[in-house]
């Protein structure tokens, strides 16, 4: 489910109630977040009776299948008590997993792809600290790789520039690797891209002579089953789930799942 808000209420007809709380969420119902609102804190303001309701709005909304109310003060004439109400709306997500020796290719109607505005959308999850999650290169120089390393995120890109081998573009978020799941939004116009994890982002500008970002016959999510072409890293394949991934509006996980012919699934000798 997406939550929005949450509101909470004492026990009726007693001088039990929560006064503030802590709110952690979970996708297994062990391994648990907490969250935090805007200005970073995360404590939430609830009751001083047994019957008001004490309504609390999300600073940004939890996909979620879990949530945890921890109790923080309560009644000082009674004890403990609690009733919660939960808003929000059912969430539609398309995943796919990722062993680390597999990837999907998207294969362009023609031989290459040039493109002056990119938007590429998806939420990843892992316990690995490395891995490519997105790649693509062309044969003028072009390249784009958006890949954990070392529990951060990278975003690797060129725009046709045959002499420019910058290590690192923009790096962004840490801790990445913690099995829960983070948001990526990739925007790119001409040589402006922001790229932008969770609620963090970097504003930068590309290296490269060109405009347009060309790409040869595919891009690969999940690895590079076919390393050592310029532009290519050589790092990890990735390892964990990828949900609702967008190339340009199309939906790659959608395609996969129905199997259409632009999806290729390739199993990696390079794990």
């Amino acid at each position: 489910m997406e939550v929005t808000a949450v509101a909470t209420q004492g026990r009726f007809n007693s001088q039990d109630w929560v006064s503030s709380y802590l709110l952690f969420y979970s996708d297994t119902g062990r391994a648990w977040k907490q969250h935090r609102q805007e200005d970073g804190g995360g404590r939430f303001v609830g009751n001083v009776n047994s019957e008001a309701v004490v309504h609390n709005k999300l600073s940004h909304s939890v996909r979620t299948r879990f949530l945890r109310f921890v109790p923080l003060d309560w009644s000082r004439s009674g004890w403990l008590g609690l009733r919660v109400e939960v808003y929000g709306c059912s969430f539609k997500s398309d995943v796919v997993s990722f062993d680390g020796g597999s990837s999907l290719l998207y294969r362009f109607n023609q031989k290459s792809m040039s493109t002056v505005k990119d938007v590429i959308s998806l939420r990843f999850k892992s316990r690995q600290a490395e891995g490519v999650l997105l790649h693509g290169e062309g044969q003028r120089g072009d390249y784009i790789t958006l890949e954990l390393h070392e529990g951060k995120l990278d975003l690797h890109l060129n725009l046709g520039d045959l002499h420019t081998h910058s290590p690192v573009a923009v790096t962004v978020g840490s801790l990445l690797d913690d099995q829960h799941w983070h948001s990526v939004l990739i925007e790119r116009f001409n040589r402006q891209v922001n790229l932008t994890v969770d609620s963090h982002t970097q504003h930068f500008q590309t290296k490269g002579e060109g405009l347009s970002l060309d790409v040869d016959y595919e891009l690969s999510f999940g690895g590079i089953p076919l390393p050592g072409k310029p532009g290519t890293f050589l790092r990890k394949n990735f390892q964990g789930c990828m949900e609702n991934l967008y190339y340009n509006g199309i939906n790659i996980i959608d395609l996969a799942k129905r199997r259409k012919p632009q999806i290729h699934s390739v199993v990696s000798r390079h794990v």
